[in-house]
């Protein structure tokens, strides 16, 4: 109920006839409560609480047959906005000679925006969740701004969403988001040519939408249709050019937890981390601070869906003082394999460093920034640190 009301949240309109809470039935209560303008924020919240909670993977196959589902909903229903529009019914003497189903159709006409909003509401809730597992403050950012924006301006445009220009455009963004992270896990591969035949699909299916409209449709002409796809075509191509500068982030991988340590050793099936710890550093769980004189290991695990196999790498980079730019130290390669809940654990280490700020890009194949792991390098004191280890 709620997950269906936060869909709707900026579709539910006060009413005229309902203005004192004495006398009510618990029916016009609700209603009443519901009318609240305070409301839509609640229903929106809780959305999008829900989706954080119940989207734990995104390799799960139930998670993604309900996203394309929403994805196949919403393009009829722009195929319908486009060939019926979204003024109310003819008359019921017209209505009369048609099926039930038809009838059902044309007389739903009205709330074809609300269904819109409601399908678009979900599928950018669970984009935001996916994208902003792998998203970081780099440049991927960039794009995972942008589902929030679109996630928190679609509760504000159910008038406009008999604008078939803007659903449209809408739908293309909402399809790319979606092909471009699906078809790596259920290929199984992740690079340049699967995420361009996911944007070319996508392409693919909302040209399939326009010439569903056009078809055999004497209200619409081919221009006009033409006309409609270009802005959603050129988004799309944008959106790829976004990829090839590093602005999206790399879904489906997800960096699941990072540090810096004194030292890794496995244990049967867990990793012992050892690190720095004071007794008022109940927070911690990684070194921050490190001497000059120790091999200091960069531990990380990497979330990747089930059967996708790639090559990750710990990109490290040093500087010697806040004023100089970050500078290319190594780059070394790690395999990794998907499906472990807790993401594939890996680790590489370096000895003999300089005293300054460095730094470990996790970096997908196609150099997308996956996380970052960051410390400090300092001369040792004189007084020895108390070790801490964790298990992961």
């Amino acid at each position: 109920m709620v997950w269906v009301a936060a869909r709707f949240g900026m579709c539910i309109e006060p009413s005229n006839e309902i203005s004192h809470s004495h006398g009510m039935s618990p029916l016009e209560k609700v209603q009443s409560l519901l009318a609240k303008p305070f409301m839509p924020a609640v229903f929106f919240l809780s959305g999008v609480t829900y989706d954080t909670l119940t989207l734990t993977r995104i390799d799960r196959l139930l998670d993604n047959l309900i996203l394309l589902l929403y994805l196949a909903l919403l393009g009829a229903l722009i195929v319908l906005t486009g060939r019926l529009g979204v003024e109310p019914p003819p008359d019921q003497a017209k209505l009369a000679s048609c099926s039930r189903f038809t009838r059902w159709v044309l007389e739903s006409r009205p709330y074809y925006p609300m269904a819109s909003q409601f399908l678009l509401g979900g599928l950018f809730s669970a984009y935001t969740i996916f994208y902003s597992r792998s998203a970081t403050f780099t440049g991927t950012a960039v794009f995972f701004a942008l589902l929030i924006m679109l996630l928190v301006a679609n509760e504000f445009l159910r008038d406009r969403l008999s604008n078939l220009r803007l659903l449209i455009s809408l739908y293309a963004v909402v399809c790319f988001a979606f092909f471009t992270f699906f078809l790596p896990v259920i290929t199984g591969y992740m690079n340049a040519v699967i995420f361009v035949i996911g944007a070319m699909l996508s392409v693919t299916v909302v040209l399939r939408v326009a010439q569903l409209i056009y078809r055999n449709n004497p209200d619409r002409s081919r221009r006009e249709v033409i006309g409609m796809t270009v802005p959603a075509a050129a988004l799309i191509g944008t959106l790829v050019g976004f990829y090839f500068l590093n602005l999206i982030p790399p879904v489906p991988l997800s960096l699941k937890f990072g540090g810096m340590y004194h030292e890794v050793k496995r244990t049967g099936d867990q990793f012992e981390l050892v690190f720095v710890k004071r007794w008022y550093e109940f927070w911690k769980r990684s070194d921050t601070t490190f001497p000059t004189n120790e091999p200091i290991y960069c531990f990380t695990a990497i979330f990747a869906p089930v059967d996708l196999s790639t090559t990750i790498y710990h990109h490290w980079y040093f500087r010697p003082n806040a004023s100089k730019p970050f500078l290319h130290a190594d780059r070394i390669p790690i395999k990794i394999s998907g499906g472990r809940e807790g993401g594939y654990r890996a680790y590489s280490f370096k000895q003999g460093l300089d005293s300054g700020d460095w730094r470990v890009d996790i970096e997908a194949a196609d150099g997308r920034i996956v996380g970052r792991v960051s410390v400090t390098v300092v001369e040792q004191g004189e007084t020895q640190p108390t070790l801490a280890t964790v298990s992961y």
